[in-house]
């Protein structure tokens, strides 16, 4: 199914590719740049902002749906046992973002790792109740901050493996 999402998301115009990649969860920010490059573009910044700006377009639906959906869909068994795993799977990853807050939760962002990202980063916002006042914030200068480091990556400036 992923190779079949990328042979369609391939078709598509690479600046749209590329914002398509970041807003989706597993891939964000982390897949899109690199997919923009293997997709021809050669521009650094354009890349970056494309994959910025299609990260953070799920971030508000996330936190401001979230909240309405669970009530909602809680009544059904099997979305019950789904939020259950979801939010304590989010929980467990996000120690960070319990200790520190709102700088928890930029490095909970800006980390590329598996399960980090804005997507988690937006669930753990709401599952820690902080306000969209703060949350927004940290998880747009998280989602800059990884934007960075996975550009640098991407460019080999850095390395993160040997």
């Amino acid at each position: 199914m992923r190779e079949h999402l990328m042979e369609l998301i391939g078709q598509l115009p690479a600046p749209v590719a590329v914002v398509l990649v970041a807003m989706l969860p597993v891939f964000e920010l982390r897949g899109a740049i690199p997919a923009g490059y293997a997709l021809g573009m050669t521009d650094p910044v354009l890349i970056y902002v494309l994959a910025v700006i299609g990260n953070f377009l799920p971030v508000l639906p996330i936190l401001l749906l979230i909240g309405p959906a669970e009530r909602r869909l809680r009544r059904f068994a099997t979305m019950d046992r789904f939020f259950n795993w979801l939010f304590k799977r989010t929980v467990s990853r996000s120690d960070v973002i319990k200790r520190y807050e709102s700088l928890g939760l930029i490095l909970f962002v800006a980390i590329p790792a598996p399960m980090t990202g804005a997507w988690t980063g937006s669930l753990a916002a709401y599952l820690f109740k902080l306000p969209l006042r703060m949350a927004i914030p940290c998880i747009i200068l998280g989602i800059l901050i990884a934007g960075v480091v996975v550009s640098l990556v991407s460019q080999g400036v850095i390395q993160l493996w040997r």
